[in-house]
């Protein structure tokens, strides 16, 4: 059943029309700096295996005045967790990501985002490594409209070209809808 107010609450466009819309950001040190995140890998498993604290991040930060609750799954995708040995949570970890945030808003109204990062692997001019790339983006942005988020964020990405993958991926899943 859909929530009346969650349904009436205004979209991202909506709210940017309105003014400025803020996005806390920095789970990732703020989850380190406590203890939840391990330097080195810097992958997202704290949305697994200490929920609570990811949530009491979000809440400190719609507190703050955060109108966009971020899915903590920087650094969530196939490449990075490969690398570590944790691939087979992959879906998981994103989809709890986007779980806990959306729990923190609904509590105050806030929008749910999807996250994307760099990818690792890129190399610019290599159409075998934007294939793989863009086959990530895909994956996890799927996951994302999937759980319903708003809007999808694309961050910390320092290639353009690997930027418009990512671009082309959030597009490709027509998200904001």
């Amino acid at each position: 059943m859909t929530d009346p107010v969650a349904a009436a609450a205004p979209g991202l466009l909506e709210r940017l029309e309105a003014g400025p819309v803020i996005c806390a950001e920095g789970y990732l040190f703020e989850l380190e700096r406590a203890g939840y995140v391990t330097a080195g890998p810097y992958v997202p498993e704290a949305v697994l295996e200490h929920p609570d604290a990811v949530i009491r991040l979000h809440r400190d930060f719609l507190r703050a005045g955060s109108d966009v609750m971020l899915a903590f799954t920087y650094y969530a995708h196939r490449e990075k967790l490969r690398l570590i040995g944790k691939e087979d949570g992959l879906e998981r970890m994103n989809r709890t990501a986007i779980r806990l945030a959306r729990v923190v808003a609904q509590e105050g109204g806030a929008l749910v985002a999807g996250n994307v990062c760099n990818s690792n692997i890129f190399v610019d001019g290599d159409p075998e490594s934007a294939r793989t790339v863009r086959a990530m983006f895909d994956e996890q942005v799927g996951w994302a409209v999937d759980e319903g988020v708003d809007f999808i964020v694309a961050e910390t990405i320092g290639y353009v070209s690997e930027a418009l993958l990512a671009l082309a991926a959030i597009k490709a899943a027509a998200c904001p809808r």
